[in-house]
């Protein structure tokens, strides 16, 4: 296909737009978009960036820094440096001791930083209150805190209802 601009060189940039639900659509050459203006050309796609954005690292700094592998956990004296050849904390001070450093690592393992995990059918509906109650009551607390009353007292209700 030809560019409709210059009609010299093959279209490499197919600009689509759809304005009151009326399509338009424009055929162009590289050279004759950077001429309009539509897109530009001038930055390529940042790796960096895109790693960011997809899985919380970046390639530039390591996945782990190195501050965690001089502590050893006080509780059950595990290394950082054990932990990477074992692939599990000693204890539940371990995550306390490494802190911060662990979160990203976590993210890109488990999707996630909080455990939910799976419950008995017998007992489903009463966890599942309960988490609908700790959101409504944080719902709550940032609504009082944005002086938001009305939203407030409804919010309110729903928690008396569900207690």
């Amino acid at each position: 296909m030809m560019c409709e601009n210059c009609n010299q060189r093959d279209a490499s940039v197919h600009f689509t737009q759809v304005i009151n639900n009326k399509k338009m659509e424009m055929h162009l050459c590289k050279q004759c978009a950077k001429e309009k203006g539509q897109i530009s050309f001038g930055s390529s796609i940042n790796i960096d960036d895109f790693l960011k954005g997809v899985i919380g690292i970046s390639y530039k700094t390591p996945i782990i820094n190195n501050e965690p592998q001089k502590l050893v956990c006080s509780k059950c004296g595990m290394s950082y440096e054990e932990f990477q050849k074992i692939g599990k904390f000693g204890c539940s001070n371990c995550y306390a001791m490494y802190g911060n450093g662990m979160i990203p690592l976590l993210k890109r393992l488990h999707g996630n930083v909080e455990h939910h995990g799976k419950v008995p059918a017998s007992h489903s509906q009463s966890v599942n209150n309960s988490r609908e109650l700790e959101k409504l009551r944080e719902v709550l607390k940032k609504a009082i805190e944005q002086e938001e009353y009305e939203k407030a007292a409804e919010i309110r209700d729903k928690i008396r209802s569900l207690e």
